[in-house]
């Protein structure tokens, strides 16, 4: 019986995937942006494998026997955690080529430094600025690599 509640949300899941795979295969766009025309359908698509996923462990910790620390991740302190990191990640992503590697750089481990340690100003601002200056000094002078 239990096993049943659990069909819905891997049918969504396999769906998801399903659709995701088919905004893939979209033709491209003739003018502009060739990927254009699939950014849409494959943040939708992204969106509802996430939110699928998230049925499908909701359904299984409500009817199956875990640990506790199982049930920790999925309290809502670590989930805001973990969409955070993931909204962070992706403003990285999308600022890095304007704003280079080191500022964005910058900026991305001090937030996520904020979020994790909220009350340790100065080693989050020391921490990510000597991060990034570091490896941008390897990575650049060291070994001749060249960085946005």
């Amino acid at each position: 019986m239990t096993i049943a509640r659990l069909i819905v949300p891997s049918i969504c899941i396999l769906i998801g995937v399903v659709y995701l795979l088919m905004t893939i295969s979209l033709p491209d766009a003739r003018l502009g942006d060739a990927d254009a025309p699939k950014y849409f359908p494959m943040m939708v698509a992204i969106f509802f494998i996430v939110m699928s996923i998230v049925y499908f462990i909701k359904e299984y910790l409500a009817h199956y026997d875990v640990s506790e620390d199982i049930k920790k991740v999925f309290k809502k302190d670590t989930l805001i955690l973990i969409i955070a990191t993931l909204v962070f990640s992706l403003i990285y992503t999308l600022i890095f080529e304007r704003l280079g590697y080191l500022i964005s750089t910058i900026l991305f481990l001090g937030a996520l430094l904020f979020l994790i340690n909220k009350n340790k100003w100065i080693t989050n601002i020391l921490v990510s600025v000597l991060f990034s200056i570091g490896t941008w000094y390897v990575f650049t002078q060291l070994l001749a690599v060249s960085l946005p």
